[in-house]
């Protein structure tokens, strides 16, 4: 308090420019090897041009990101993961989550997806592949996309309350575009998933495929995961869906429990 006034905290020195950074970051990182061009970064992040150029540019200096020299697009620098070595890779969810994983792609035998939260993004952290014959890999494991974009995304923004959702929808709605959807088709899903209590995808994202996620909480109730089968069209019927649906159900719930006991 000065001259009998409360002095208001404003925002912390230097953190409009550590989130822009990782805006940036992060954009990067749905990019893959492939890498992303400047000025989808641009478009993503919602920055002026020369604002992503200084700060692309910062990071390469600090080996946080590279330039390509063959396709000119930036990607995430190899010191990422070398620091990424001091902490386990493995999370207690991701322990959790193996063996239920594994039963559930035996039992159905088509592949299985295990995808996580992390800020406006899902991230591909485990797949089991089934042993039918025909599988879909439509995820890599490491893939990270917007939330709302895959089947996956859907279901954990339709576990989180209506106001939530809506927010982070909006936030991503810039980036939609790259993924041939938009804000009112991802509502749209978020609301059916809510009322099926798992979400169903009609068009995976590869061509002639289905595919269906349950969501997964926290102990503390908070959306963090989702399971995930791909199939081709006509191993997911109607009946076969709800089959499915029941299995996936339920092993996201066995997930739950196994972590809460933690």
């Amino acid at each position: 308090m000065r001259n009998g006034r409360l002095k208001t905290r404003g925002p912390r020195q230097g953190g409009q420019a550590i989130r822009r950074a990782l805006a940036v970051l992060r954009t990067l990182a749905v990019g893959g090897e492939r890498g992303v061009p400047l000025a989808e970064v641009v478009q993503a992040t919602s920055l002026a041009r020369p604002t992503v150029h200084r700060i692309v540019h910062v990071l390469i200096e600090e080996g946080i990101v590279e330039r390509s020299e063959r396709t000119g697009n930036y990607v995430v620098g190899r010191q990422v993961p070398e620091l990424a070595l001091a902490r386990p890779s493995r999370t207690p969810l991701m322990v959790a989550a193996e063996p239920h994983l594994a039963a559930a792609s035996a039992q159905l035998g088509d592949t299985l997806f295990f995808t996580v939260r992390t800020g406006l993004d899902t991230l591909c952290v485990a797949r089991r592949i089934g042993s039918y014959p025909i599988q879909v890999l439509s995820i890599e494991v490491g893939v990270r996309r917007p939330l709302g974009v895959s089947s996956a995304g859907v279901a954990i923004l339709a576990a989180m309350p209506s106001a939530e959702a809506r927010k982070i929808v909006l936030a991503n709605e810039a980036r939609f575009g790259a993924y041939r959807t938009d804000t009112a088709t991802v509502l749209g899903q978020i609301q059916l998933a809510r009322r099926r209590g798992y979400n169903l995808r009609d068009v995976g994202l590869v061509q002639g495929t289905k595919s269906l996620s349950a969501w997964i909480r926290t102990p503390d109730g908070q959306p963090a995961a989702a399971i995930t089968l791909s199939a081709m069209r006509n191993r997911l019927g109607p009946r076969r869906a709800i089959e499915v649906a029941d299995v996936l159900v339920s092993a996201a719930r066995a997930i739950e429990a196994a972590t809460a006991r933690d």
